[in-house]
């Protein structure tokens, strides 16, 4: 067993949030195990050997309050520090970031390798300390210490990225979208999204099309389609799959022990959107999510049957389109759960492995809600996991993107980044992610979720970048001028016509 003495300032802490905690093991895979707060302890019975981390929400100065993780460790009688072993886990990545960026000699990054010592002094010098209580002391400095250089480190290094992005106009016209809310239709929403972004991502969830068998709705997406395309606007549309309980029809339940005709249920309702409107859309998001949200309780390979049939025939109907599968939350807390799920990397890894013929892997990034996959995390465990989705060689869209810009009820959020969430933070938040999502040489997209908070029900309360009035907050604006920026690197320079005399 595992267990963590957790204190504060050096002093024991009394009360714990362990609602979003989970354990982790080897290669970051979460694993099942009985998390208890007592007497200032935390307690965590793994159900496999070996070392592993804990991870929970932790708030610490100057930095918000995010998920984090310790370092692996070993069972032992004898607590750890909390505050220790979050720094030392924090360090430890940084060093293996460092170096795999190669960043150790860079020119510039003195100062931000200065930080990194610092925070490795601090750690040193905790570890030193006679008491626990003055072990934890030295440790808080050392882990804020070590989040904020982590952070800066990301930033130096996405900088630098973004710049060769620019220069060798590595940016398509199809860079920066937005989900469309399907039920808003007014002029000035639709005038803030065509001012704002390259592309729109129409949603599509089998639910609302189809809400009794054989009966279909498809006026307002039509609506959305056409006017689309009339101005021009290139689309994104899905998901054609996704097993989410929003999605789902409910009439589906009553075949849900029935594996082939769920499958072919699904394959006639792909292939009639497919055949709708397979000559407007430029990219399908076709399968999101099924590796956490698995209504029908699929075993793995009947998923992976799903994923290959409905791209291959997406592939079939409409080949000029290009096709995505999407990931949910994707440090796989849910996993920790639900052994009925399949984490999302290694869902990712199979489909790849299999041979199945899609074009891009896309991933949603929300923040702010405690729910599994939505709690807080900071910039350089972003940009950690979009590295190790660039690893599996596929093209990466980023196809879901959204932080609240207001607390919200009663405090109740996922966490917060520097400080209370805020319309100021949201749009500091937005540059730092956009600079570094899109410094990835293998991100090609980058879509926000709502775009005013009149947004769905599956969007966060003020993650907006619009106000319910449709007044632009001040992440919008950041938005606009990121779009500029990029719009004016893919213009590349005439070709210098030959002289006269050549």
């Amino acid at each position: 067993m595992l267990r963590f003495s957790v204190t504060r300032e050096g002093r024991a802490v009394q009360e714990v949030d362990l609602g979003g905690a989970y354990m982790v093991g080897s290669d970051g895979v979460p694993l099942r195990a009985e998390l208890e707060f007592r007497d200032a302890t935390i307690l965590c019975a793994k159900r496999a050997d070996g070392p592993a981390a804990l991870a929970l929400l932790w708030d610490v100065p100057e930095c918000g309050a995010m998920m984090l993780e310790t370092s692996r460790l070993m069972d032992r009688e004898q607590p750890y520090v909390l505050p220790l072993e979050l720094a030392r886990g924090r360090l430890t990545r940084i060093n293996l970031k460092r170096e795999d960026w190669g960043l150790f000699d860079f020119e510039g990054v003195e100062p931000v390798a200065g930080e990194i010592d610092q925070a490795r002094d601090l750690l040193v010098e905790a570890l030193k300390a006679e008491t626990p209580a003055d072990q934890g002391k030295m440790a808080d400095a050392a882990l804020r210490q070590a989040i904020l250089a982590g952070e800066r480190l990301s930033q130096f290094h996405a900088d630098i990225f973004l710049a060769r992005r620019k220069q060798i106009h590595a940016f398509t016209r199809r860079t920066l979208g937005c989900t469309v809310a399907i039920e808003n239709t007014t002029d000035g929403y639709r005038q803030r999204l065509r001012e704002g972004f390259d592309f729109a991502y129409l949603p599509v969830p089998w639910r609302a099309i189809e809400p009794k068998q054989g009966e279909f709705n498809w006026r307002p997406f039509d609506a959305w389609v056409e006017w689309l395309a009339k101005h021009r606007m290139p689309m994104r549309l899905g998901p054609l799959v996704s097993f989410h309980e929003n999605h789902v029809p409910a009439w589906v339940s009553m075949y849900e022990t029935d594996f082939e005709t769920v499958r072919n249920l699904i394959f006639e309702h792909v292939r009639r959107l497919v055949e709708r409107y397979g000559n407007y859309v430029y990219q399908w998001q076709v399968i999101c999510g099924v590796h956490a949200e698995n209504t029908f309780d699929f075993t793995f390979e009947q998923l992976m049957e799903v994923t290959r049939v409905t791209v291959a025939l997406v592939k079939q109907l409409a080949p000029r389109s290009q096709t995505l599968i999407d990931l949910v939350a994707p440090w796989g807390e849910y996993y920790a759960r639900n052994q009925r799920t399949i984490p999302p990397l290694l869902y990712a890894d199979m489909v790849v492995q299999s041979g199945v013929g899609f074009d891009g892997l896309g991933v949603q990034l929300l923040f702010g809600r405690p729910a599994d996959g939505m709690y807080v995390r900071d910039m350089f465990q972003i940009s950690e996991k979009l590295d190790r989705l660039g690893n599996l060689g596929k093209s990466v869209h980023v196809t879901a993107v959204q932080v609240p810009s207001q607390q919200g009820a009663n405090g109740a959020v996922g966490g917060c980044w520097r400080k209370s969430w805020d319309e100021a933070v949201q749009a500091r938040w937005v540059k730092e992610f956009y600079t570094i999502a899109l410094s990835k040489p293998f991100v090609e997209s980058v879509a926000w979720l709502d775009l005013a908070d009149i947004g769905g029900p599956e969007g966060l309360e003020g993650g907006g970048l619009l106000r319910s009035d449709l007044a632009p907050k001040p992440a919008y604006k950041v938005v606009k001028d990121f779009r500029a920026e990029l719009l004016s690197a893919t213009r590349k320079p005439p070709a210098s016509r030959p002289s006269a005399q050549a």
